[in-house]
């Protein structure tokens, strides 16, 4: 059995105060939920602040993104034996807003894939298509692309920590939410070629996450679809009370 996750992402958003207040008012919000497992990735201001208010809980503090080297003359990166110091054990990679305005590649996610691994975090790669792949009818080989370069020497034991989250780009931030069908397909996609690239044992066991405009009036659809193991939520992941409500989806 595949737990689902249900993942908020804050991006540049809320203080360490902001954060620690934030896991405060949603803790009693979500308490007892163990059917799915619950992750929030504040930015690294507030990264160790959240960490330890979510100590003993049942939510999880990750990374946003790290470098794939331990230390180095590498100004404003974070390194995976900063965020092992700190007891994070959870990391996003590849997200689509460092893919568009940061220059990240499908090479430097393999780099960060595989140092992830080693250091014993749990690796949330993003793949997806923009408006334009989908519309020139690419969006398979986008997805295929990105996966298998991010997988590239990695074995499918060491696979077996991964999970993908699917955020098609032109969904993200922009209101408009994938249908069910649509993201399910996608996921299809990914389970595909994980299984070509991992074996069919490691893709049956992946999680694989639907990112992209996610909120509490639509989880529940994308949820019911077979394949879609959780949601990497944005901007509805910022309030305690609309993050709970996607928490409790039915």
């Amino acid at each position: 059995m595949r737990k689902p996750i249900i993942a908020g992402n804050w991006k540049m958003y809320k203080t360490p105060i902001e954060s620690v207040s934030f896991i405060e008012n949603l803790l009693p919000l979500i308490a007892g939920h163990e059917r799915d497992e619950i992750l929030i990735f504040p930015p690294f201001t507030s990264l160790a602040a959240a960490i330890i208010a979510t100590d003993d809980h049942n939510v999880r503090a990750g990374a946003q993104n790290m470098h794939w080297l331990n230390e180095g003359p590498y100004t404003g990166e974070i390194s995976p034996t900063m965020l092992m110091a700190i007891g994070c054990r959870h990391v996003l990679l590849g997200h689509s807003e460092q893919r568009l305005y940061f220059g990240e590649t499908d090479d430097r996610v393999n780099l960060k894939l595989k140092a992830a691994i080693i250091h014993g975090l749990t690796p949330i790669v993003c793949v997806g298509e923009t408006l334009t792949e989908r519309e020139d009818g690419r969006t398979e080989e986008i997805i295929c692309r990105q996966l298998r370069t991010a997988l590239n020497n990695v074995s499918s034991a060491e696979a077996r920590r991964l999970v993908i989250a699917y955020e098609p780009v032109w969904a993200i931030g922009t209101g408009s939410t994938a249908t069910p069908e649509i993201a399910a397909e996608a996921h299809r996609v990914v389970r595909n070629e994980l299984a070509s690239c991992c074996g069919e044992r490691t893709a049956e066991a992946t999680r694989i996450l639907y990112g992209g405009s996610v909120k509490p009036d639509n989880i529940s659809d994308l949820m019911a679809e077979d394949g879609i193991d959780g949601a990497l939520v944005g901007g509805a992941s910022l309030v305690p009370e609309t993050f709970a409500k996607i928490v409790h989806y039915t």
